[in-house]
């Protein structure tokens, strides 16, 4: 999958204009699927209108600029879904936390676990994310999708849960922190 596909299957949905598909793309619920810079977006919906599998209509706005508003052809359509048979890539996870807890024994231990509680939070607040997209979203593979996310994420925060104390503890004292500046 590819910024082209994200495009697709963001209009497959409904019209979108250029700013609704990259903010869905990048911090939105599309976010989760495909890696969609802001600079990879505009170019690939440029293509797909030229290829024809996108539409676009300029509408103008009260006392705002005009917004180019994209639509999905019968075209594109049928090149999203014949996409999804493609072969799918490895899923990537990336995290800086994990990168933080991996050096966890160098830093000291308030500051572990500050950072534990703060992805607990972090965790928290994507779960009630999750739950307010199952309410609001009723497209058939939606409930499935959010509810494996939603496990994903409980699964961590149970992890963390369980085992924040064994990091906590391969971390420095904080008196140590004391110490070495002197």
């Amino acid at each position: 999958m590819n910024v082209r596909s994200i495009c697709l299957a963001i209009l497959y949905d409904g019209d979108a204009t250029g700013y609704e598909i990259r903010k869905l793309s990048v911090e939105g619920e599309y976010s989760y699927f495909v890696d969609a810079s802001y600079g990879a977006i505009y170019p690939a919906l440029a293509r797909l209108e030229q290829e024809e599998f996108v539409t676009s209509r300029v509408e103008q706005q009260d006392g705002k600029p005009a917004k180019k508003i994209y639509s999905i052809t019968k075209t594109g359509r049928a090149t999203f879904i014949q996409s999804l048979f493609e072969k799918l890539g490895e899923d990537e996870y990336r995290s800086e936390f994990l990168l933080f807890l991996r050096f966890a024994s160098e830093l000291p231990q308030s500051l572990v676990e500050q950072r534990l509680n703060e992805r607990l939070a972090q965790i928290d607040s994507d779960l009630a994310d999750f739950d307010r997209m199952k309410r609001e979203h009723n497209h058939p593979g939606d409930a499935w999708v959010i509810d494996f996310g939603r496990t994903c994420m409980q699964a961590a925060r149970h992890y963390i849960e369980a085992h924040g104390a064994e990091l906590i503890a391969l971390a420095r004292p904080d008196r140590d922190d004391a110490a070495a500046a002197e």
